[in-house]
């Protein structure tokens, strides 16, 4: 009796519609959505994470378009699929309520409410570029305004340009 039981109990829990791989048509990174493919049936409004309810804090993987993706229904209803498991990535976006952080193949963004690491890196990296001294010499005192090192300043600019995103 307890055998036919466990088979029942695993009978219930089995699921109807299975994850099932798709291809990857577009992605609007805007709804957290996408539209996959099976080679036979266009599925639309494909979640990028299982919960998309509106609030400020947000997960989502970019799938590259025409890569492959696995895909599962949420209680088993085949007009409401999201993405499980990814083949190739193009980029993620984190939300967490003011803080936003984006990673591409171009960089990446840190952002917290209007203030981003680039802007506040260049800022920074500015400030020191435009120091000057006062310097106290036996003639009297008088300022300096030359930075000896501006060019090693304007490439470490220059690479955190290249490294870091503003949007």
């Amino acid at each position: 009796m307890k055998k036919e039981l466990q088979d029942a109990l695993r009978k219930l829990k089995k699921r109807d519609v299975d994850t099932f791989p798709v291809t990857v048509i577009s992605v609007n990174k805007t709804q957290g959505t996408c539209i996959v493919s099976d080679d036979e049936i266009e599925y639309t409004d494909v979640q990028l994470c299982s919960i998309i309810d509106g609030k400020e804090n947000k997960f989502f993987l970019f799938p590259v378009v025409g890569s492959s993706v696995l895909v599962s229904p949420i209680n088993e209803d085949l007009k409401r699929l999201y993405i499980e498991t990814y083949s190739d990535i193009e980029s993620l976006d984190l939300n967490i309520k003011a803080v936003q952080f984006k990673v591409s193949e171009k960089g990446f963004l840190l952002k917290k409410e209007n203030e981003t690491l680039k802007s506040l890196i260049a800022e920074l990296i500015t400030a020191v570029e435009n120091m000057s001294f006062v310097v106290t010499t036996s003639a009297g005192a008088g300022n300096t305004t030359t930075l000896i090192n501006a060019s090693q300043f304007s490439a470490v600019k220059e690479k955190f340009n290249q490294f870091l995103n503003d949007v």
